[in-house]
């Protein structure tokens, strides 16, 4: 293979015994814990700080004096931090910020090479040589469109909750919050804490459906107890929960002004009917998240098909992935929430320690025993937590052929429809040829779900299953990818 790290404009870090990609909970956890043990490791994050998505915090020019507030367990992300910050003074972590991965290549001897552009121009190009690789690159919402999405006002839900600790700031003052999941109960909380007003939270699912798992709920009774407090104090919030309920327009001239909450089924199928219209000035809306598996699957690594409709990446109980040297954890391996994240980023940690020098201690042996586990009692919840607010198909049935999908490139239901119904398309990747869907800024992270679920319903069911596959996992420039003078 040429040598890739001698580009022109290239910095060439040193060959490292792990690189991790990701500084969130995940991603944080594994690379102090694998430092504790003496590898050398190089942890490389798009942000300016470390914490993901999750340990969000307020930029320092905001003077915040109680960034926890916003936040659960906020000690833990302390703790780590300044685990973090102590291997940074010696040098055993090279933690590389705002530094995102866009594409990783093998070489001959079995390294791995990982390329990063920094800065909003791609002023440095780095690439980082390391024996072994963990990918902890989180996830991103999954967006259902429905009739007035695009109407400003309308944001994510964890994107509200990203507006509220990074700047302080609400999506409006009379927001509803609406999808599928238990994120909607901690951005309600979060928005109602700051001061706004949350008339409702709208939940297609209903979570009466946790009940059929007995087992499950009495191996995890934390979550169990957590749900009960969040009721509680939405309770107290003056927050109407609204189950089996879906928000299937949004109304407004210049910006939200109102939405339609109608009744659905348990196909997620609207009820004739029973539409009803809550004024407010945001919505606030998100049905899940999805594991962002754009590096796992440039690096060939398998994956499976999860209860919650996504794919995750494959693994075993020691976190590796089905490429040797490479190791996964976090929302990667499927969403579960931060717990399960910090477990499995420890847990990685300490297979590849064991993998590298040749064994572990007693100790950490016996770490390792608790840790797999607290993974196995996790994911079996979160297992259910997916079973349980995954999309029904009925959803589809929100749709005008008006409705935009692709938002990018301004593409309806409709032309979708029409591509695999008259032009023959049956797959996603024919609908993105005849429409353009999902080849915009985004390239297709936004409307890649919901155009593939549309392909499926219209096409004759010959949707390829597996995630999408992009060439680089972020945008560059053309400069950037011609001094890749080696294939990925």
């Amino acid at each position: 293979m040429p040598n890739s790290t001698d580009e022109p404009g290239t910095r060439e870090t040193g060959r490292v015994e792990l690189a991790v990609v990701g500084a969130g909970p995940a991603g944080l956890a594994a690379a102090v814990t694998a430092a504790d043990h003496g590898l050398d490791v190089v942890l490389l994050d798009a942000a300016a700080a470390p914490g993901g998505q999750y340990y969000r915090s307020p930029a320092d020019g905001l003077g915040a004096t109680r960034p926890g507030a916003l936040h659960h367990d906020w000690r833990t992300f302390t703790e780590l931090s300044a685990r973090l910050a102590a291997h940074r003074d010696t040098g055993t972590i090279r933690h590389l910020t705002g530094h995102q991965v866009w594409t990783v290549e093998r070489t001959g001897d079995g390294d791995w090479i990982l390329h990063a552009v920094t800065g909003a121009d791609e002023e440095v190009r780095t690439a980082v040589r390391a024996r072994r690789m963990l990918l902890a690159t989180g996830a991103h919402e999954r967006q259902l469109p429905f009739p007035g999405w695009t109407l400003p006002g309308v944001v994510g839900a964890a994107g509200a909750q990203a507006m509220l600790k990074s700047g302080l700031v609400l999506p409006g003052r009379r927001i509803v919050v609406a999808g599928s999941g238990p994120l909607l109960q901690a951005v309600a909380l979060s928005l109602t804490r700051a001061g706004a007003r949350v008339p409702a939270l709208v939940e297609a699912a209903g979570y009466g459906a946790y009940a059929r798992a007995p087992r499950v709920l009495a191996a995890n009774p934390g979550k169990a107890a957590e749900g009960a407090r969040f009721a509680a104090e939405l309770a107290r919030a003056r927050v109407r929960v609204l189950s089996h309920r879906a928000v299937t327009e949004v109304h407004g001239d210049e910006r939200v002004e109102a939405v339609t909450v109608s009744r659905v089924d348990r196909r997620w199928r609207p009820v004739a009917g029973t539409g009803r219209r809550i004024a407010c000035d945001a919505l606030a809306v998100g049905h899940g998240l999805m594991p962002q598996l754009d590096l796992a699957v440039a690096a060939g690594c398998g994956t499976r098909p999860g209860p919650d409709g996504t794919h995750a990446v494959t693994l075993d109980e020691q976190l590796r992935t089905t490429v040797p040297g490479v190791w996964a954890a976090g929302e990667s391996g499927g969403i579960g929430g931060v717990e399960l994240a910090l477990c499995e980023g420890e847990l990685a940690a300490l297979s590849i320690v064991r993998e590298i020098r040749g064994g572990v201690r007693v100790r950490e042996a016996r770490r390792a025993v608790a840790l797999r586990r607290s993974r196995r009692r996790l994911r079996s919840f979160a297992d259910l937590m997916g079973a349980v607010h995954r999309p029904g198909p009925g959803w589809r049935e929100w749709l005008t052929d008006g409705t935009e999908v692709c938002r990018c490139e301004e593409v309806g239901a409709g032309r979708i429809r029409t591509a695999c119904e008259e032009l023959g398309a049956g797959d996603t990747r024919t609908v993105k040829l005849l429409t353009r869907a999902g080849m915009g800024w985004c390239q297709g992270r936004t409307c890649g779900f919901a155009v593939r679920e549309i392909a499926a319903a219209h096409g004759g069911g010959q949707e390829p299953g597996g995630p999408d596959r992009r060439p680089v996992a972020c945008p560059v420039k053309l400069s950037t990818l011609a001094d890749l003078s080696g294939p990925g």
